[in-house]
């Protein structure tokens, strides 16, 4: 038992969507007269927000607890997010925290906080469709660039993967409760959304509106200058998307896209039900629509049965689409998933380090070329921080690059830039013009 915490700090760890749960919960946090702390050491209740894609995440968050036991000032614990769905009652066995929910009841932390500090078991792992948007309080002051969930879980059961087990099954936000959040996001300073989900182009409603509909209803908010979307599944882009990649002006010219393998043997046993060429395919729609987008995508090395020769498809693939950035991992086996299970044709941990390095060594190469590709071009960037030389802005280019520039512009400035240098990781740019506010 522990007094009721007056100050807060929430720490998330994984996706945009994890991001979009802890302002959440900050903010229901805030709602009740909580003060929130950028020091966790500092702070009487620290929630740890997780996430469970990677392997060894459990540890990492009773790491992180033991820290705050010894660091901190015995502040009480919520461990929040995939593992606390994952694990459940072994984290309040295990590492004796003193609340524990999961990713679709956090709605009812406040009630768990207060649960504990009266003594009282505080664990719900409930998985209610989405009624947890229903009771999140309204929406505060944001940054420039805003997160908005608005699908969450999965049904395509990859292999490989945890999601449908911790986020359960695909579910639509209504498409009048987006919209009234996204109207809020932007009278609290919120100048581009993005919309988010695990697989967020399987949006719809009942009216069929479909993703590519709700972006075209966004794009006529007053204030809204830029709409973003991620994570997509090859299999949900459908052509009203793709259209609206050439007929709307504020949705960013910018598509993450994951392929996870070039080989369709690999991609097969990864149950991705998408095949090399049809992926292909689907990008060169996509560019004939829009023939400036910056494309991404995700890659996984050392599946269980990779060979030399799968893992040589997956660089050709690389190759052949020249992606403007990517997000690469080693295979890490996730218990409860049927790759778990796969025990033949393991792929040594030196044959994956090796593997990953080609990989990303590919991914840099063309990450690289694509940043050059801008140089002397001008070009809007949203100013969002600032740097760190006096003076010195940052912002983001319309194809998510990072640009920092001397200017005085402000935060939430929407601003020409002329880029004068491109760097692997980043642009440098110059003040042209100034946009209306």
């Amino acid at each position: 038992m522990k007094p009721t915490p007056k100050t807060f700090h929430v720490k998330s760890f994984g996706c945009q969507m994890n991001v979009y749960d802890g302002e959440r919960m900050g903010e229901l946090m805030a709602a009740q007269g909580m003060t929130p702390t950028d020091d966790a050491n500092a702070a009487d209740l620290v929630v740890l927000n997780t996430c469970h894609i990677r392997e060894k995440a459990t540890e990492k968050v009773y790491s992180d607890i033991g820290r705050l036991r010894k660091h901190g000032k015995d502040p009480m614990i919520a461990v929040a997010g995939c593992v606390a769905q994952a694990e459940g009652a072994e984290i309040v066995s295990r590492a004796k925290v003193d609340v524990v929910v999961g990713p679709q009841a956090y709605h009812n932390l406040p009630r768990l906080v207060a649960d504990a500090a009266s003594g009282k078991a505080a664990l719900d792992t409930d998985m209610p469709a989405t009624a947890k948007f229903g009771a999140l309080p309204a929406r505060r002051k944001v940054s420039p660039s805003a997160f908005l969930t608005v699908q969450e879980g999965c049904d395509k059961f990859c292999t490989y993967c945890v999601v449908p087990y911790t986020r359960g099954a695909e579910i639509s936000r209504p498409f009048d409760a987006i919209v009234d959040e996204a109207k809020a996001l932007v009278d609290a300073g919120a100048r581009e959304i993005t919309l988010l989900g695990q697989n967020v182009n399987a949006w719809d409603d009942e009216a069929g509106n479909g993703l590519h509909g709700l972006i075209r209803a966004l794009d006529r908010i007053e204030g809204l200058h830029r709409i973003r979307y991620t994570t997509s599944h090859p299999n949900d882009m459908r052509e009203g998307l793709i259209r609206a990649h050439a007929e709307v002006e504020k949705l960013m010219p910018y598509l993450h896209l994951p392929v996870q393998a070039g080989s369709d043997r690999i991609l097969k046993a990864m149950n991705r039900s998408h095949s090399r060429a049809s992926y292909l395919a689907l990008l060169e729609r996509v560019r004939a629509a829009r023939p400036d987008i910056a494309l991404s995508g995700d890659f996984i090395v050392g599946f269980p049965g990779e060979t030399e020769a799968d893992f040589a498809d997956t660089l050709s693939l690389i190759d052949e689409v020249r992606y403007a950035a990517s997000f690469s991992f080693k295979y890490s086996p996730r218990p409860g998933t049927p790759a778990a299970e796969m025990t033949d044709g393991f792929v040594p941990e030196p044959v994956m380090d090796e593997r990953l390095q080609r990989l990303q060594a590919a991914i840099a190469r063309d990450q690289a070329a694509f940043n050059a590709t801008t140089l002397g071009k001008t070009c809007n960037v949203l100013i969002e921080r600032k740097g760190k030389l006096p003076g010195q802005m940052l912002g983001k280019s319309p194809w998510l690059q990072s640009v920092h520039l001397m200017t005085d512009a402000q935060i939430g400035d929407l601003i020409e830039v002329e880029i004068v240098r491109a760097d692997p990781n980043s642009l440098a740019g110059v003040e042209r013009v100034r946009a209306a506010a």
